[in-house]
């Protein structure tokens, strides 16, 4: 049976260098890669510790998947994260993004908060938590 490697997700965004200045600011990514478009980057990896997200312009991503066309940018979904030192993590983030669920312990044994990024995407950063 083939062996699945890595899961990358390629998020659509509008403006792919606001996305990069965003997520290398406030989140402290760094960038692996970029691609020109016409007059504004298209493309671009960013990696943090062994998470590594992908961001695509509107343009771009609606040309190589035509399905996309029209699409929402944000999501029903989370992307969700696994941190060390969740409290110093939430603390230092904060002031710097739109909080939408605050940091709380789960009946699975973590505890996480949810923020809103630049684009809309909803992203959780979760630890695992001692169980009492």
């Amino acid at each position: 049976m083939p062996v699945l490697k890595k899961l990358t997700p390629n998020m659509m965004v509008e403006d792919v260098r606001k996305t990069i200045e965003f997520y290398r600011d406030v989140l402290g990514f760094e960038t692996l890669t970029t691609v020109e478009g016409d007059s504004e980057i298209a493309f671009a990896i960013v990696r943090r510790d062994s998470v590594e997200v992908m961001f695509q312009s509107r343009k771009s991503l609606s040309e190589n998947v035509p399905a996309l066309t029209g699409s929402a940018i944000g999501a029903s979904q989370t992307f969700y994260i696994e941190v060390t030192d969740i409290q110093q993590l939430y603390d230092q983030l904060r002031s710097k993004v739109e909080i939408v669920v605050d940091m709380h312990d789960t009946f699975y044994g973590t505890r996480e908060f949810y923020f809103r990024d630049v684009n809309g995407y909803i992203l959780s950063f979760s630890e695992t938590i001692q169980q009492q």
